[in-house]
Formats: C-alpha cells, structure tokens, sequence
C-alpha cells in the first residue's frame, strides 16, 4: 500500500477545490490549475481535506502519484514554485523584461528564451529566478536555461542551480605534475 497516497492533503480556506469525472479544478491567490486524474483513482472530499482512493489493489501506485501531483498543485497556487540558477563565468550576464530573458553566455550571439504561459523570469546579478504555479514547468524551463551553457568540469563556468555542486577535474598539466615523479630516474 501506498503511505503517501493515504496522507490526507490539507484544504486551507482560501484554495477552491471543484472535482470533475476526470479532472480536480484548483485555485488560489496565485491561479488555478487542473490535475487530471487516473481511472482507477477517486476522489472523497471531507470538511477541510482531500482523501485519494484507489478502487482496486492494482492502483496503488497510482494513488502515491495522484496525491502528489495535486498536493504540488496546492502548494503551486498558494505560495507558488521558484527555482534559482546561478551564473559563473567572467562577462556571463543576463536581462529579463519578465517574459523573455537573454543571456550573455560567451556565445558569438545572444541566446533569447521565451517564458511559456504562467512563467516569469526574474534576474538579480548573476542569478536568475524562474518561477510559477506548476512545479513540473518550472523545472522544466530551469533545466532548458541550464543546458544553454552546463557547468564544465576544469574551471566551473555555465550555468548552475543554486547550491549545486561541481566537482572540477584536475587538468592535463596538474596530472603531469603528478605523474612525473613516478616513472624514470
């Protein structure tokens, strides 16, 4: 059985929850999403929680994936869904207007990124902030502004999430250095 698919979600008062055959209509201070859902999955609707109910044992999967993605989707159209990317390197720069953002990434030209619908950008020095209501888009967008310049391994210079960890290499004349020693005398 699934323990995250029998965890109740928490309604707060100001999240509107309508619940359709196939599809759960959400809404809040930040927009509204739909989250469609599985056919072996119902929903039960009490006082201030949402309960996810699978009909048969062979569903219980899908009751943990269910439950998540509206849960993402309550959270999104509360507080909302951001992710932060750094940019290293000398003379990587970037400028948004909220909708687009260019960036500066050592390129012969200027890489140019439309925002979807329900993203915005938002660039402080050399970080940018993606941000919006659903979790999955957001990631998506983040990862897409990622793969314009991936952080290298010999110097760390791309485009990083923020806390994210590169492990350098060491380069062709420190190993070298190292392996002279080792050989003739």
């Amino acid at each position: 059985m699934s323990r995250i698919g029998k965890k109740p979600i928490i309604i707060e008062p100001d999240i509107q929850i309508s619940i359709n055959n196939e599809v759960v209509n959400i809404s809040g201070s930040k927009g509204g999403m739909d989250v469609k859902i599985p056919r072996g999955v119902s929903l039960e609707k009490k006082e201030n929680q949402l309960l996810v109910v699978i009909k048969n044992n062979h569903d219980n999967n899908l009751q943990g994936l269910t439950r998540s993605l509206i849960q993402n989707a309550v959270k999104g159209v509360k507080s909302g869904w951001t992710k932060q990317l750094e940019m290293v390197g000398v003379g990587y720069r970037s400028d948004t207007d909220g909708m687009s953002i260019n960036l500066h990434v050592g390129f012969s030209h200027v890489v140019k990124i439309q925002a979807p619908k329900g993203i915005s950008f938002q660039v402080t020095e050399n970080k940018i902030t993606v941000s919006g209501i659903d979790k999955y888009l957001v990631g998506e967008v983040a990862a897409s502004i990622r793969r314009v310049r991936p952080p290298e391994p010999y110097k760390g210079k791309g485009i990083k999430y923020m806390g994210e960890h590169i492990r350098k290499k060491l380069g062709k004349a420190a190993k070298a250095v190292g392996g002279a020693g080792t050989g003739a005398k």
